[in-house]
């Protein structure tokens, strides 16, 4: 008998914890008024998206690759104009919306430093503090 890994997705509760999560972070992003800015009007189909690539992301099923392809998250997100303080706003409000899910570890410590490495790699505009 061997003790299979679990998952992220299956550590946390699947489907439902995951849309929990995302649901409150994007009520988070919709009362911030400096991030609201930087998403579409219909928040919908982002919320759609993230929660398939991170039920993916973490073991779950494969939806977003069946329904969009490879995540190309640098290449989605380069229109949008991202910044060191846009990224720790995001950051911030996805790490609480972990606790408020109630993610317990390890599950949470997995999820914080994906989501600490993954969002500064969308950073797309830096200030260098160079004046000209």
């Amino acid at each position: 008998m061997t003790d299979e890994p679990q998952t992220v997705y299956e550590m946390i509760g699947g489907d439902e914890t995951f849309q929990a999560l995302v649901d409150v972070f994007y009520a988070k992003v919709e009362a911030d008024e400096r991030l609201r800015s930087l998403f579409p009007q219909d928040l919908e189909p982002g919320k759609r998206w993230q929660f398939l690539f991170l039920t993916q992301f973490f073991g779950g099923p494969a939806r977003y690759a069946e329904a969009r392809g490879h995540p190309r998250l640098r290449m989605r997100h380069g229109p949008f104009p991202i910044d060191m303080q846009a990224r720790d706003q995001w950051l911030h409000h996805m790490l609480v919306a972990i606790d408020e899910v109630g993610i317990a570890e390890p599950a949470r410590s997995i999820m914080r430093d994906y989501f600490e490495r993954g969002s500064a790699a969308m950073v797309n505009l830096y200030d260098y503090g160079v004046s000209g």
